[in-house]
């Protein structure tokens, strides 16, 4: 089972600009954003369809499979699963497949209700192409245990800064989101980058289902940009209590943090942050 890296960025040639003056031509590097189908094999039959296609950057492909299908409730812990695989050809001039395929124990027969959600993906917003609003909804999910975490302000503000020290592609390219784990103390635990807000969510969530560390309930999942309900509902399907974006909730993602009883901090930059959600896990220090 093992999860080729892949390339995460790409040299491009670029014609710096400033004030009306053109430099020389010069190499730079972009980060990468291609698609990347989801198969899954489930069922006595050992029958494959085909779940969902994301743009997304190269690279812990296997994890992006595994939690997309936990954050669907397609799968509910790594012991069912058999195998993980790239399968096809590769593209031209690429080392792996563009496609993953899932192989579930056999024992597994997947709803196939729920696989009718076929959609295409996009790296800005995965909810976009569901197949019908019929998918926003709030059935099926348990609220996390009341009090788990609880976080100290301080350490939240410390998140952001830490979060940003662990992105190395950003470094190189300036274009990825991550997301990444923390202890209740503040400490980094995984990251994982990738031009899709929501893939790297699924990265993340997909490498603890693999190490068997679901749920997260003594958790905290800070997101690098806006949090969206989508990025809300992959945090409470892992069992998330505290979740910490850089940027802005959307009104869907207070709803369902507020109704599960989640913690939701925006704008956690600055020395500042917005408590939208849960202020109950946060833990106010004495100056």
């Amino acid at each position: 089972m093992v999860d080729d890296l892949g390339e995460s960025v790409v040299s491009v040639a670029v014609r710096p600009m400033s004030a009306g003056d053109a430099a020389e031509l010069r190499d730079d590097v972009v980060a990468v954003e291609e698609p990347m189908e989801i198969r899954v094999m489930s069922g006595p039959d050992r029958r494959t369809k085909s779940v969902s296609v994301t743009m997304r950057t190269p690279g812990h492909d296997f994890e992006l499979a595994v939690g997309f299908l936990y954050a669907e409730g397609l799968l509910r812990d790594e012991r069912e699963i058999d195998a993980i695989a790239f399968c096809g050809p590769p593209p031209p001039g690429k080392a792996q497949s563009n496609i993953v395929r899932v192989e579930l124990d056999p024992r597994v027969d997947l709803d196939l209700v729920k696989l009718q959600r076929n959609f295409y993906s996009t790296s800005s917003c995965g909810i976009c192409g569901k197949a019908s609003l019929d998918a926003l909804d709030f059935e099926g999910y348990e609220a996390p245990p009341a009090g788990k975490p609880e976080v100290a302000a301080s350490v939240i503000h410390g998140l952001p800064a830490r979060l940003r020290d662990a992105q190395g592609v950003f470094d190189r390219t300036g274009g990825l989101h991550a997301a990444g784990l923390f202890d209740a103390e503040g400490n980094l635990l995984v990251c994982r980058e990738d031009v899709g807000r929501h893939n790297a969510v699924d990265k993340l969530v997909g490498a603890q289902v693999l190490a068997g560390a679901m749920p997260l309930f003594d958790r905290v999942l800070v997101v690098s940009g806006r949090v969206s309900f989508e990025i809300t509902q992959k945090a409470l399907a892992a069992g998330v209590g505290c979740l910490v974006a850089v940027g802005a909730p959307s009104s869907l993602a207070v709803e369902m943090a507020t109704r599960f009883g989640m913690t939701l901090v925006g704008f956690a930059r600055d020395g500042r942050f917005n408590v939208y959600a849960g202020p109950e896990r946060i833990r106010e220090e004495a100056c």
